[in-house]
């Protein structure tokens, strides 16, 4: 993935202000169609009060099929209920700026796909509706909402309301290479970080390298940030207002990664690469561990079915202290600009049914959302197993840090790979880097208070 800075003036801020320094969302890229596009569309479940048009922005995903079937459906659905409908589908690096002119100039979509994060930025500023009844409404038909996903759209962090649909779950999970692992007589997943790095060294031969973990300063990279909270490590104090990232914990993080660094298990170019680094490291042999959401088990399926064949997933490892694996919801929204909310509504209401995602699912590469979707066939398919289980076990948002703007902004900077890289770059020593990333981390959560 790949970010810009993200900085929001101490006081009052500006539309401008808070769009235009978020963080970008995951890249997207063609890897071809799995499987034919499946499209199942019937008349929508809420009554439509206007046929007016409505412009729907979908983000990209790294499933073509997918990526098409969402747009057929909806196209489908405009048909059969008498809605002129364009679907525009976004590269998920683009939103940010997309949405961002958008405000602007006043020309928002009708309804729209977005990341939780910008979710937020949106509805501190009242850029988006509340959409509380069709929420529940959605929720009450199919089981309920799981409980993770309930938190982590909390009114609390999205203004006061809800301001979003969630329609599927994403987060990271380990992918490894069992035939590589296995020559060296290993069949478990790894369970702690320590451990991972351990079968790393054991196993990495040349030309494979044992951690295929981002060190950069790309969405993929802040992972580092959850590892260093398993250690124990903080970004701030349990009220999010005081930055504490220079401790004893944050020492044993580094003292941990540095350590895997200096024994040559991650890839050469790893502190430096873009948000398909990891992607690219697995899909072409040079890396045993990495972790992804599912976009390379997608790729390899299509691609190479020999590596397909050949990966296993598994949770996030524990550190010394706890397990964090953060999960984040994928939401659909409907700005305030938009008139006909009816019409929109009833569109995400569609598209929350169980007879499309049942189907979406097995070609895209989210988790389930309500609870009723957990027995979903899709949810069969390995990786997307491990998504169920991220969805059932794992931890929200920032998680144990407080899931604020002050830490998005932490975030967007990429302070915790920055740490790590001047130490393995540039020869910072441990107290060196703490010390920079504690004066930075200061600056960023004084602009909050």
């Amino acid at each position: 993935m790949s970010s810009s800075a993200f900085t929001v003036l101490r006081g009052k801020r500006t539309r401008r202000q808070v769009l235009g320094g978020v963080a970008g969302g995951a890249a997207a890229f063609s890897i071809g169609s799995m499987l034919p596009s499946t499209l199942l569309a019937r008349k929508a479940p809420a009554v439509i009060q206007s046929g007016g048009p409505l412009t729907y922005w979908g983000g990209l995903i790294f499933s073509d099929a997918a990526n098409q079937m969402l747009t057929d459906t909806i196209n489908q659905w405009g048909s059969d209920n008498g809605v002129e409908v364009e679907v525009v589908m976004i590269n998920q690096n683009e939103t940010q700026q997309k949405v961002s002119a958008a405000v602007e100039s006043g020309t928002m979509p009708s309804a729209l796909d977005l990341g939780l994060g910008l979710a937020q930025l949106l509805s501190t500023t009242g850029e988006l509706r509340d959409l509380g009844a069709l929420y529940d409404k959605i929720g009450a038909a199919q089981g309920g909402w799981f409980e993770s996903i309930d938190a982590a759209v909390s009114p609390d962090l999205l203004g006061g309301t809800r301001t979003g649909v969630p329609f599927g779950s994403g987060g990271n999970i380990i992918f490894r290479r069992l035939d590589v692992l296995e020559e060296a007589g290993i069949t478990a997943a790894p369970t702690t970080w320590q451990e991972m790095s351990d079968f790393a060294i054991e196993a990495q031969q040349p030309g494979v390298y044992g951690l295929g973990l981002a060190l950069s300063n790309v969405g993929d990279g802040n992972l580092q940030s959850s590892v260093l909270q398993s250690y124990g490590g903080r970004i701030a104090d349990d009220e999010g207002k005081t930055c504490t990232i220079k401790s004893e914990e944050t020492r044993a993080y580094l003292e941990w990664v540095t350590a895997a660094f200096e024994a040559g298990v991650f890839p050469p170019g790893a502190t430096t690469w873009d948000g398909a680094g990891d992607n690219t490291a697995y899909l072409s042999g040079q890396a045993i561990f990495i972790a992804n959401p599912g976009s390379v088990s997608i790729a390899a399926q299509t691609d190479d079915p020999e590596l397909f064949e050949a990966t296993g997933y598994s949770a996030l490892p524990a550190g010394p202290v706890m397990t964090v694996a953060p999960i984040g919801p994928n939401i659909r929204s409907i700005p305030a600009t938009t008139e006909d909310v009816d019409t929109a509504s009833a569109l995400i209401e569609f598209l929350s049914q169980p007879e499309f995602l049942g189907e979406y699912y097995k070609v895209a590469i989210y988790g389930p959302v309500l609870k009723a979707q957990e027995t979903m066939e899709a949810f069969e398919i390995p990786v997307l197993s491990g998504q169920r289980e991220l969805v059932l076990n794992g931890t929200a948002p920032a998680f144990p840090d407080v899931n604020n703007a002050a830490f998005a902004d932490f975030g967007a900077n990429f302070l915790v790979p920055k740490m790590v890289q001047r130490i393995v770059v540039d020869g910072r020593t441990i107290d060196e880097a703490m010390g920079e990333a504690q004066t930075q981390g200061d600056a960023i959560y004084a602009k909050y208070v």
